[in-house]
């Protein structure tokens, strides 16, 4: 069986690799057709063959108004590029598609087309977008989501046809964690002999920062944490100027892409991975933090509460800044606690979130559908 995972605009490399090299793994032919990714190096293929073939005259500045407009430009003709080359594949299997509104008219056919809904349902849609994002839908004999919630967001709030909705679970990045054994620990960031509370990843006003940093803080009658840091790490996609001005003691911003090379020193670090989201599906840096076995605290959205069966997480409701700062406050001060939970991440990684049961996960959804006749 030969299988494209296809990213036009590189959004998640360590998914999209991770992916990759388990289907390999599992027998599949594997190529990955992507373009290159702005923000630093990805990691090498192992048993895949990696193709960047989007984009490939993109100039300006990562994320700038000149680099998405010559992304635009070259939109169509790569996608339509990509149709041919499609032909050698068995299945295609999209991991995102960036023009929602013109995407589903430049799909190949012919062939079982997959797709993971990373990002379930648009936080704030603009105008038609959930109708082009239905059309779009409509458009594959199967979607992939990470959690239950996910699948009951797409069919109720969607409307889309639960038998072609499928739940494969997001797998650990387990090899953001391998370090060869001749290679010296990585040095964190910050030097310090304090437990240290990681949140990582790009900064976005639904990821709840201002909600961390009150329950750090201590409002409403809580005393500041203290005897911890709290470290704020990855790419600004707000203004967290006054989220850095304001910060309580004990709060280190860095503010801006940490890339594979140096994501290691800070999870290593980490004494306590927390993820304050307001809104959300799931989350990559969620996996990151199994693969380097860290207790996680997380808020009750989106498929984060069905972590709670792994007892690698402590789940507190979103938005509450007093129940996350009381949370936080009890796992710094308990330390077996934390041990305990993240033997429980080791374990999680190890079993229903590895990459070899999701690969098999996967493999079985493919070749159902060779079997079966199109479903659109």
């Amino acid at each position: 069986m030969r299988v494209h995972v296809v990213d036009p605009s590189a959004y998640t490399p360590p998914y999209d690799h991770a992916l990759c090299r388990a289907l390999a793994r599992a027998g599949p032919e594997v190529e990955l057709v992507t373009s290159h990714f702005a923000y630093g190096p990805v990691a090498t293929p192992e048993g895949y063959v990696r193709r960047e073939l989007f984009y490939r005259a993109s100039i300006g500045a990562p994320g700038g108004r000149v680099r998405i407009a010559g992304k635009l430009l070259q939109h169509i003709p790569d996608m339509l590029c990509y149709r041919r080359l499609a032909r050698d594949a068995a299945v295609v299997h999209f991991q995102w598609l960036p023009v929602q509104y013109l995407d589903g008219y430049l799909l190949p056919s012919g062939r079982p087309l997959v797709l993971t809904a990373h990002d379930v349902l648009p936080r704030e849609p603009r105008r038609g977008q959930l109708a082009a994002q239905r059309r779009l839908y409509e458009r594959f004999d199967a979607i992939v989501v990470h959690s239950e919630h996910g699948r009951t967001r797409l069919v109720e709030e969607l409307g889309a046809d639960r038998d072609r909705v499928h739940v494969i679970p997001h797998g650990v990045f387990t090899h953001l964690a391998e370090r060869p054994p001749d290679v010296p620990p990585p040095v964190p960031p910050f030097q310090t002999e304090m437990p240290v509370v990681l949140m990582f990843g790009l900064m976005r006003p639904y990821k709840g920062i201002d909600v961390l940093l009150d329950a750090w803080r201590g409002e409403d009658g809580q005393e500041s944490i203290a005897g911890a840091e709290l470290w704020i790490a990855g790419m600004p996609r707000m203004d967290i100027s006054s989220l850095q001005a304001n910060a309580p003691a004990g709060v280190r911003f860095v503010p801006r892409f940490v890339g594979d090379d140096e994501l290691p020193a800070y999870f290593e670090r980490a004494d306590l991975v927390v993820l304050p989201y307001v809104q959300a599906d799931q989350s990559g840096v969620l996996f990151t933090a199994l693969a380097f076995g860290k207790p996680l605290l997380l808020s009750d959205v989106g498929g984060f509460p069905e972590m709670h069966s792994t007892n690698a997480a402590r789940i507190v409701p979103a938005g509450d800044a007093r129940a996350l700062g009381r949370a936080l406050r009890e796992l710094l001060a308990d330390p077996e606690a934390r041990a305990a939970m993240g033997g429980h991440a080791r374990a999680a990684a190890e079993g229903r979130y590895s990459w070899d049961a999701i690969a098999g996960a996967h493999l079985d959804l493919y070749e159902r559908l060779l079997r079966e006749p199109p479903q659109r």
